[in-house]
């Protein structure tokens, strides 16, 4: 470890207090120190505690910058030491720390710090700035700056090779939930957008080692690399994952990186259709065992895996379309037109989506879709959603709304289902609120509940965590109602949650579900890239910008694979259209088309946005 100063001239120090007995330690520092501010002569007995002093005089009306410099270079990383579940004898195994392969010392990271902070700082403030002043509302610019925060904690490391890796959570003194798990890490969009890197490394691992030869992504992923797998595969999580595939070629254009996990992205579709799988009579619907984020299965077909099951359909035939491998693009199409259909006749019950349970003999389901955590009566499960209004029933169409795949599903029982969510799950106080599970929100609070039964009778036993209230949720289901049009109700669902996270109820930048900084809640970035609509394809080299709302002028952020920066629009002109800038602050963006509020703008040849150089149109 390091404590340094940036400036060598104001500075005493002691690399350790006197090793004394009692208080005696800290009693004697502070003696040194209370009489001028500066640290004598060293103790001739350091003990472990040291200490760093800048002393400057600072005039009526003046003030003074004090820079201290904290390094590590900690490089053996464990499994059982950090909290990760490892393969039999692997549990001390080294995996090391990306940063540790960068700087060979402490003092090699501090200098880098010190030499590059103008820098460093520069760049950050250009991020902080771009998002400052865009016409995003407060609450979204609080809520996806805020969580972003989790990407500096502990709930996430790179290994000495590179790769990234992350918890759902952080426990005091370990992670929480290990495995880069697929179905709570699907619910963000931060990385795809912001850190493309870090994203494209967990579809790497999901589509690399964590799939077995059968095409089943084991939702957790075992450390050291390649040495086992998890033994479960997740209905939703390997369904996101398909789409995340999509939605980081989108952002990137990296046709080589599609052709090589291409073929591994088709067999997780085809897992799909194995006897005594998901979909094993092939008909578009998921009616099999489906273990899910709720830690259970849902038996028979629901909306919160089936929609997703359309959106992994959805971005396969695009996928396959790009790949060149036209033939599985169109029986996927099939497949997705059918099963929309069928879920529109049979799961929209008027209002909102609902399950039909089918429960199933044990030795009908396929290896790896069973957990220890759900029914154990396969047949007459409990654990199950039924007839309830689920918060994230539609959390596949959010994905497709992010990923530009269309509507799912008949658009009015889209927005009817929203609704639905905002009229039974919503609540404006908690006050009378009965729940016997964990509380993260209460009292006066408002809050959107998971799962509501007031129009539909509650199973005995329905699925665990159904009366809590999650921002992993809220936040994608605010977003959505956003990108809906909604968006008067959708600001209000993240503005709740801001209130409860004020950093006096609550800290701003630590919001808990199973562990501390949970990751789901990283979803708070798809408020920013619903509300301002910039869609970019770089692999098409187009841009589509649709804000949610009409308001003119209007400024935006916009981020890619290859850079990112702010646009604006300006007030219309008399024929219609409106005035547009794209301006990169760093990177750089190509564009051959851009469409503005549904219209084509013209360009007179295609251009490339980079730092100095806007796009006017």
């Amino acid at each position: 470890f390091v404590l340094a100063a940036r400036d060598p001239s104001a500075v005493s120090l002691w690399r350790g207090w006197p090793l004394e007995r009692w208080f005696n330690s800290p009693m004697l520092f502070w003696d040194a120190f209370r009489a001028d501010g500066r640290l004598g002569p060293e103790p001739e007995r350091p003990g472990p505690v040291g200490a760093v002093s800048i002393t400057r005089e600072i005039l009526p009306g003046q003030e003074s910058r004090f820079e201290f410099v904290l390094a590590w270079r900690c490089p053996n990383r464990t499994p059982a030491h950090c909290g990760w579940r490892a393969s039999k004898g692997n549990e001390n195994a080294i995996l090391g720390n990306h940063y540790a392969v960068r700087f060979a010392d402490a003092w090699s990271a501090a200098h880098h710090l010190a030499a590059n902070l103008p820098e460093l700082e520069r760049r950050t403030r250009a991020f902080v700035d771009a998002i400052r002043s865009t016409s995003l509302p407060g609450c979204i610019k609080d809520a996806a700056m805020s969580n972003l925060s989790t990407l500096a904690t502990q709930v996430v490391f790179r290994t000495a090779d590179g790769e990234f890796h992350g918890f759902e959570g952080a426990n005091d003194k370990s992670g929480c939930c290990y495995g880069s798990c697929t179905h709570v890490w699907n619910y963000e969009s931060a990385t795809s957008f912001l850190f493309p890197t870090l994203a494209r490394s967990l579809r790497n691992a999901s589509f690399g080692h964590m799939m077995d030869e059968r095409g089943a992504i084991h939702f957790r992923e075992i450390l050291p690399k390649g040495t086992g797998r998890s033994g479960l595969a997740a209905a939703d999580g390997q369904m996101g994952q398909i789409m995340k595939v999509w939605l980081d070629f989108r952002l990137s254009g990296d046709r080589k990186w599609l052709m090589e996990i291409w073929p591994s992205v088709k067999k997780a579709v085809e897992f799909c259709w194995i006897p005594g799988g998901w979909d094993a009579d092939r008909d578009g619907v998921m009616e099999g065992a489906q273990h899910n984020t709720y830690d259970i299965e849902f038996y028979g077909p629901n909306p919160q895996c089936g929609i997703y099951y359309l959106g992994g359909l959805r971005a396969a035939v695009e996928l396959a379309r790009a790949a060149g491998d036209a033939e599985f693009a169109r029986r996927c199409e099939e497949l997705f037109r059918r099963g929309s259909a069928w879920i529109d006749a049979n799961l929209f019950n008027g209002e909102y989506y609902i399950q039909k349970v089918r429960g199933l003999p044990r030795a009908s389901i396929a290896e790896t879709l069973v957990s220890t955590m759900g029914s154990e009566d396969t047949e007459k499960p409990d654990y199950q959603l039924g007839e309830g209004c689920l918060a994230d029933q539609l959390i596949g169409q959010y994905q497709a709304d992010l990923c530009r795949l269309g509507p799912l599903l008949d658009r009015g029982h889209i927005l009817a289902a929203l609704r639905a969510i905002l009229r039974y799950n919503r609540r404006p106080s908690l006050a009378e609120h009965e729940s016997v599970q964990r509380i993260y929100a209460l009292n006066d609070e408002a809050a959107l509940l998971i799962c509501d039964y007031a129009k539909a009778p509650r199973p005995r036993i329905p699925f665990p965590y159904f009366a809590e209230a999650w921002t992993g949720i809220e936040y994608p289901a605010a977003a959505q109602m956003i990108g809906m049009g909604m968006v008067d109700e959708g600001v209000s669902i993240i503005e709740a949650v801001r209130r409860r996270h004020d950093g006096v109820k609550r800290n701003p930048f630590d919001e808990p579900e199973c562990g501390h900084h949970y990751a789901r809640a990283l979803s708070a970035w798809s408020a920013v890239v619903l509300y301002g609509g910039f869609f970019a394809n770089v692999a098409e080299r187009a841009v589509e910008i649709a804000p949610a709302v009409a308001r003119r002028p209007f400024r935006g952020f916009w981020s890619t694979a290859t850079g990112w920066g702010v646009f604006e629009i300006g007030p219309g002109r008399q024929d219609g259209t409106a005035p547009v800038r794209i301006e990169a602050v760093e990177g750089r963006l190509e564009i051959a088309s851009l469409t503005v509020g549904g219209r084509k703008v013209p360009l007179a040849a295609p251009a490339t946005v980079e730092p100095g150089r806007p796009l006017r149109a």
